[in-house]
């Protein structure tokens, strides 16, 4: 529950304005329907403790863990079907194939930012209905592309739509931080990012499985072994996720609610974009959650290219153990300062990357792994305490612009700036996905190997202490003696 208390500064929603007076019976309730909500005050203790309240938002917690976790996982596809392709011998490039990747994280990125508003504009159960089911798009296309020698081209356009589940985080996200008081919403959007990006791994540890099974029964079928290039089995990769998009979107539509009072502010985004904090920590995001999505999507490719064609089957591992470390960054920041332990794991990425390069120049697969294990579990810490962060600068920066006003002003102004300024921080950290498997492929381009683009985010992590340092720990600035 204490590393928790961290994300619910981080993602508190300004206070709900107050809720209108219930309407006639022929009004708005009769034209909204049975799944809206007009009524809403979770910051009552009385209408919390009622069946109106927390039960109400509880199982909206349920189906929105479960649609934005098999967003993840459709998100993340190409992390598999690539080193598979790679692995059979596909008549692909490897730099084609972390194309593949890089598109799919540039989407999910891009579609954080219009995503954050879809549930204010529709209704949180009405845009999880709809974007849950838009992940039947990326399944379907992957199907088709695997089983009928689709050109290059329509793999390109596969990963497009699997960006569609890189936005339902931030969906999820804005949704259900109106369902909660401040008070439980760490816990509550705790649980929900965590079974986000779970979801990474579960396509990461189920993905092979379902191709070794497929394999399977294509010999079993009576065509022998599978010769090298034919993909028909990479369709598992997608199919696996058929039954549990329709649970998912069955559950949204009869066990979520829209809130009529929940609203999004795009100006006060737009504003916050304008502000030099916003842009220091969407920096130091790349670095945290950047890496966890980009080394999650590139890693699986990097194990078949540099070792045995198989070894990605315990890619997984890696956003297992970043996923499950994330909290406790939290927690230590909660204790030492957000600033404090970001520095201290920025530089932990960084020897852990030094040690992956020595593994690759011994050949050792085992220390390879392990040096990888050992930085995504440093990399879930730096996501935890960044993002501890980020509501101590702005409130911060609203204490400083204060002017004498009420106390009740400063923390309403802060914690509007903080929901705002979390929305891009978010979509620009997401980038990651994008940078680091396009540097990967550079590298195995100019050199054969990954070893020059490990050296290249072993210098970026010692700029991102040396930015950390600069602007939150250094003695007599504004952030150090707010103790960020």
């Amino acid at each position: 529950m204490t590393s928790t208390r961290a994300d619910s500064d981080v993602l508190a929603a300004p206070p709900p304005a107050p809720a209108p007076a219930p309407p006639a019976a022929a009004g708005p309730v009769r034209r909204l329907g049975s799944r809206w909500i007009d009524h809403y005050e979770p910051e009552d203790p009385d209408f919390w403790a009622s069946p109106q309240g927390r039960p109400v938002a509880r199982r909206n917690l349920v189906w929105s863990v479960l649609a934005e976790n098999i967003g993840f996982s459709v998100w993340q596809m190409f992390s598999i079907a690539t080193a598979v392709l790679a692995s059979i011998g596909y008549g692909f490039t490897s730099d084609q194939l972390f194309w593949l990747v890089a598109t799919a994280g540039l989407v999910g990125a891009i579609m954080r930012v219009p995503y954050t508003f879809m549930p204010a504009l529709l209704g949180g159960r009405n845009w999880t209905v709809v974007s849950a089911g838009l992940l039947l798009v990326p399944v379907t296309l992957l199907v088709v592309a695997s089983t009928t020698g689709a050109p290059y081209w329509f793999w390109v356009l596969t990963a497009v739509t699997c960006g569609f589940g890189g936005g339902n985080f931030a969906s999820s996200m804005a949704n259900i931080s109106f369902f909660y008081p401040d008070k439980e919403k760490g816990f509550a959007l705790g649980l929900n990012a965590a079974g986000g990006n779970i979801g990474v791994a579960v396509i990461q540890l189920v993905g092979p499985l379902a191709v070794a099974a497929g394999a399977i029964a294509v010999v079993g079928g009576g065509t022998g072994t599978t010769e090298a290039g034919d993909a028909r089995y990479v369709q598992n990769v997608a199919l696996i996720w058929v039954p549990f998009i329709a649970l998912a979107v069955l559950g949204a539509w009869f066990g979520m609610h829209n809130l009529s009072g929940a609203k999004a502010n795009i100006g006060d985004q737009a504003a916050i974009a304008r502000r030099r904090q916003t842009w220091i920590m969407s920096f130091l995001y790349i670095g945290a959650f950047g890496s966890f999505i980009g080394f999650s999507g590139a890693f699986p490719l990097v194990l078949a290219n540099e070792f045995a064609a198989d070894t990605y089957r315990y890619a997984f591992l890696g956003p297992l153990v970043g996923s499950l470390s994330r909290p406790f960054g939290g927690w230590l920041a909660d204790r030492v300062g957000g600033a404090k332990v970001t520095v201290a794991t920025f530089v932990g990425q960084a020897l852990a990357i030094g040690a992956a390069i020595l593994a690759l120049q011994a050949g050792s697969f085992a220390g390879f792994l392990t040096s990888f294990l050992v930085l995504f579990t440093v990399v879930g810490m730096t996501n935890g305490s960044t993002y501890r962060m980020i509501p101590i600068i702005y409130r911060a920066e609203a204490a400083a612009a204060g002017g004498g006003r009420p106390v009740e002003q400063v923390l309403y102004r802060a914690r509007r700036d903080t929901a705002a300024a979390v929305g891009i921080i978010s979509a620009v950290g997401a980038l990651g996905a994008v940078f680091i498997p396009r540097i990967v492929a550079e590298s195995y381009n100019a050199t054969g190997g990954v070893g020059t683009a490990l050296g290249a985010f072993c210098a970026f992590y010692v700029a991102c202490v040396a930015v950390t340092w600069s602007v939150y720990l250094r003695r007599g600035t504004l952030m150090q003696r707010a103790g960020v």
